[in-house]
């Protein structure tokens, strides 16, 4: 979990390279347009609101939050999936601390580790700047509602509701990585005790 622009996607992938912590995904949805550089499938399953009705009537959504951006509607929203097996896998997926309170009332609490990303805010928004302009058609627009809504997603008051207590600060990224590579180690080690 991090803000907008914290360096999430980056370090999600680096984590799923590790070998010695076998991370699998569980790969969220939107309804948002894909962006320039994003694979169906690897960063999200991308889906119309049709789809999120469809898999909502089957009782199929564990959690979803839903955005009035500039361009309509967005939605985000993890699906239960038959394969996920949480006896013998480790799973990685990005989301809000919301997301991670209703994983865990889905799951239970002791199956959800949260990693939360933080990063000063000043160079979360030059970056969501650079990565808007790399795109085909930026949305300035809504890289600003983004940015600010985030204040609200990440409130104090709800992670304070969510529980989570450990943050990683991504100023230096192999730094980072290697924090939360040691941190996961040791939660893993814990849970197969």
């Amino acid at each position: 979990m991090g803000k907008s622009s914290s360096g999430k996607d980056t370090i999600y992938k680096k984590l799923l390279s590790q070998k010695d912590i076998l991370l699998q995904t569980i790969v969220p949805y939107t309804t948002r347009p894909i962006r320039a550089g994003e694979q169906e499938g690897v960063e999200y399953h991308f889906t119309d609101e049709a789809g999120f009705q469809q898999l909502l009537a089957q009782g199929s959504v564990v959690e979803h939050r839903a955005y009035d951006t500039c361009y309509g509607v967005w939605r985000y929203f993890t699906v239960a999936d038959a394969a996920i097996d949480l006896d013998s896998q480790n799973y990685l997926m990005i989301g809000t601390p919301e997301a991670y309170s209703k994983l865990c009332g889905f799951y239970g609490e002791e199956q959800v580790l949260p990693v939360m990303i933080e990063l000063d805010d000043g160079v979360r928004l030059q970056r969501a700047l650079d990565r808007e302009k790399a795109q085909d058609h930026p949305k300035y627009e809504e890289m600003c509602r983004r940015y600010l809504a985030d204040k609200q997603d990440f409130s104090e008051e709800k992670l304070a509701h969510s529980g989570i207590e450990r943050t990683f600060y991504n100023d230096s990224l192999e730094r980072c990585i290697e924090e939360i590579v040691e941190y996961l180690r040791g939660k893993l080690n814990e849970k197969s005790c």
